[in-house]
């Protein structure tokens, strides 16, 4: 089942406080006075869209303004890799789009109940609804838009990936070659800094953890005079000196085995004795080593302090650590390598450039084949739409041209050339002048592409300005044909157009206790033969016989 927007919900949005719109598959017109506050349906729309949104549009008093969104249809199942891919839970049945906007805190959007991005949202928008208004009959304007219709008709999709895979391709090999292609002084004088920089660190003899030791070492070998003097001095005193305290545990020693002879039970004290004595006699004899080794001659400690010195020398230049510093020394030496080893390298470039430059042409030369067979089908089709819009003799044609160089959307240009009367030449449509024939071709080119297009819903803001009689029954045909395929709203002033949707809704607007409040609401049968006349002049029963003709017009056409 292809996917409808089923469930609109609108809380203080501009002069709405709380709407909620059920909406059925097919062409829905949406009609009102002037200003009654249609183009909030537009702003709600919009919102959903991941357009940006202006606190100014939460309603007088409130503090918080949400607009939510309900899709179904099993088509919604191919947004669920992208879905997953952005952190959003999938669709299940359906999809759920909620926006919040807020007086005091940061403006939110959800998608199934996750939170997610405003990027992420416009994207999924992207793919959900085309919306088109007044002001976007610029679009037509661009030559880049222009392509991209005929893309769509062509369903080029496939294609233009294969194209932009070899132009980003080739713009990152370009972008390489250029890089390594640098004014030979400037290389030059790179590759000494780098020539210096890693003898410099390779004389070093760097290994990772020896700072540490090399530290450690130093501080031993600068205090080792005080150090020999402070381990002598105990020694001394243990062992040496007159009077040490080993020979005077000897005497104690020997008053504890008298004792002994004569109190078996103090021999425990005896044994202790005799433990301490041997644990002093042993610090005493590695006190002593210990002075030895700390015995260095100034050679020694002036080549500890010069390695010290080269640490802090190199940390200072290279990195905060000694890792840091083989790290930058291994980085240096590999650009070093594919500096000098530059020509072989931008020989390696130029082979990949020109083979990539040749699948680019390829791709885009297949490309240029798609479209120059698509393009005289999109413009008779287009052809055809506008005779049923009243353009009974106009010229319309697609003009492809090749361009002198590759673009990122391929080889070509497109240029929509137009004529709305016989005799004219065709001209691009910046030339056209009058906003109802640029809203007739747009209508027209969206009819081509409709059985193209993969987006769900279609929405027109009034884009059938200053069109009436009989033209606004074509365009009203048209809408209702484009329903067939798609869920269309349009929003509109045109009787012909609202009468010849499969539903119509009208937004009133009404002031009570001194606060503006617009409401939305379905009419059928007699209530919609009355709008229908309003929309035509009044409720006289002219008005109201000929808005039950347009109405029994629209269902004997069904």
């Amino acid at each position: 089942m292809a996917a409808v927007l089923n469930l609109l919900r609108i809380k203080n949005l501009a002069l709405v406080e709380e709407l909620e719109w059920q909406m059925a598959p097919g062409f829905i017109a949406v009609t009102g006075e002037t200003g009654a506050g249609k183009s909030i349906i537009i702003g709600a729309l919009q919102l959903l869209l991941g357009e940006r949104a202006d606190k100014s549009l939460i309603r007088t008093g409130a503090d918080l303004c949400t607009v939510e969104g309900v899709f179904s249809g099993d088509d919604l199942q191919k947004l669920n890799l992208r879905l997953i891919e952005a952190g959003v839970e999938p669709c299940e049945g359906d999809l759920i789009i909620k926006r919040t906007l807020s007086t005091t805190g940061a403006n939110r959007q959800f998608i199934n109940g996750s939170p997610t991005t405003l990027s992420i949202l416009k994207n999924l928008g992207d793919e959900l609804v085309d919306l088109h208004g007044p002001h976007d009959h610029q679009s037509l304007l661009s030559s880049e838009k222009q392509l991209d219709l005929l893309d769509s008709f062509a369903r080029a999709g496939e294609q233009l990936n294969e194209y932009h895979k070899h132009y980003r391709q080739l713009q990152t090999l370009t972008a390489e070659h250029a890089a390594l292609d640098t004014a030979e002084t400037a290389r030059e004088q790179e590759l000494d800094l780098l020539r210096h920089q890693v003898n410099e660190i390779t004389a070093a003899n760097l290994i990772a953890g020896e700072e540490e030791e090399i530290e450690s070492r130093y501080k031993l070998a600068a205090n080792s005079k005080r150090l020999i003097e402070l381990a002598s001095a105990i020694v001394n005193k243990l062992s040496e000196a007159d009077g040490s305290v080993l020979s005077q545990l000897a005497e104690t020693q020997r008053s504890l085995r008298e004792l002994e002879k004569i109190d078996n039970s103090i021999s425990r004290f005896s044994l202790a004795h005799a433990t301490a004595v041997v644990e002093l006699s042993e610090i005493a004899r590695s006190l002593s080593q210990y002075a030895e080794k700390l015995d260095l001659d100034p050679a020694q400690l002036a080549g500890l302090e010069q390695r010290v010195s080269l640490f802090e020398t190199l940390k200072r230049k290279y990195g905060g650590s000694i890792a840091d510093v083989i790290s930058f020394g291994e980085r240096a030496a590999e650009r070093m390598r594919k500096i000098e080893g530059r020509d072989a390298e931008l020989e390696r470039l130029t082979g990949e450039i020109e083979k990539v430059r040749g699948q680019m042409s390829r791709a885009g030369e297949a490309l240029r084949k798609l479209r120059a067979k698509v393009a005289p089908k999109l413009s008779a089709t287009i052809r055809k739409n506008l005779v049923d819009l009243g353009f009974r003799q106009s010229g319309f044609e697609a003009k492809l041209s090749a361009l002198d160089e590759q673009r990122a959307n391929g080889l070509d240009s497109v240029e929509l050339l137009f004529s709305p009367n016989p005799g004219e030449p065709l001209k691009p449509l910046r030339a056209i002048a009058s906003s109802g024939e640029i809203s007739r071709l747009m209508l027209a080119i969206k009819s081509a592409l409709a059985a193209h297009d993969a987006i769900p819903l279609l929405v027109f803001d009034e884009i059938d300005t200053n069109v009436g009689g009989e033209i606004a029954h074509a365009v009203g045909a048209k809408m209702r044909t484009l329903g067939r395929d798609h869920q269309v709203i349009c929003i509109t002033h045109l009787p012909q157009v609202a009468a010849t949707a499969s539903s119509h809704f009208v937004v009133t607007k009404a002031v009570v206790r001194g606060r503006t409040f617009s409401d939305l609401h379905e009419v059928s049968e007699k209530a919609r033969r009355e709008e229908i006349a309003r929309m035509l002049g009044g409720k006289s029963e002219s008005a109201l016989e000929l808005a039950a003709s347009l109405l029994k017009e629209r269902s004997t056409t069904n």
